[in-house]
């Protein structure tokens, strides 16, 4: 390995150090309370190495967020193999995924999706164009469901997206912030709200919903996140 590969390589993993420490103390402490020299601790390094890898706290939080944002659509581009002939299935799986992303990154969802104090990502809007452009592709998906008949005519798509969205979203976040009752599982009420909603759209609740309740675009971090 030659010199320039080798200083390349440390690069690479002086970087990965800092957003894994940051993305830690995030979760933990909050993003208002975590400092860039609180980082630098972490990682036995001076201030000045992280400010040459990141300008800025928020630099570093829209780092984590763009590759919190591929491993959820990772997720939920890539729907399962339906088991059943239900037609609703690939819709089931799609959302499904959603819900395990929260398991297995459950530090990229609780930075994404729960702490109210980050950065909205609007103010490195391009960074996250590929954001918008997946869930594009997953209302279409929607709205091809509806035209072969999985849902009524006259279904709001972007109806379906929010609520079947909602549905896992909740069960997940009352999982992450430890609200469940001693005893409940996270996993069969995530199944329980996923199906009823299901139910509840095949049979028609999101015929004559306009789009401009559910509206079309992606806006920023802190809007997606739940109250």
């Amino acid at each position: 390995m030659g010199v320039k590969e080798r200083q390349e390589r440390d690069r690479e993993a002086l970087s990965r150090s800092i957003l894994d420490a940051a993305r830690e103390l995030f979760v933990t402490h909050g993003y208002q309370e975590v400092s860039i020299r609180k980082i630098a601790e972490r990682i036995e390094y001076s201030p000045a190495a992280i400010y040459g890898y990141f300008p800025s706290k928020d630099d570093i939080f829209f780092a984590l967020a763009e590759e919190g944002f591929r491993l959820l659509f990772s997720y939920g581009a890539s729907p399962r193999p339906a088991n059943t002939d239900d037609p609703a299935d690939g819709m089931r799986a799609m959302f499904w995924r959603y819900y395990e992303f929260s398991k297995e990154h459950p530090e990229y969802f609780a930075l994404m999706f729960l702490d109210r104090t980050v950065p909205r990502i609007s103010r490195d809007w391009n960074r996250f164009g590929f954001v918008g452009e997946m869930r594009h592709d997953m209302v279409d998906r929607i709205r091809q469901a509806i035209d072969t008949g999985v849902f009524p005519a006259g279904t709001s798509a972007n109806a379906v997206f929010r609520v079947l969205l909602t549905s896992v979203h909740g069960a997940a976040t009352m999982k992450l912030c430890d609200r469940l009752a001693e005893g409940e599982n996270a996993d069969a009420l995530a199944r329980i709200t996923l199906d009823t909603a299901l139910i509840g759209l095949r049979a028609g609740a999101g015929v004559g919903i306009t789009d401009d309740i559910f509206p079309s675009c992606i806006h920023t971090v802190s809007e997606e996140k739940p109250s």
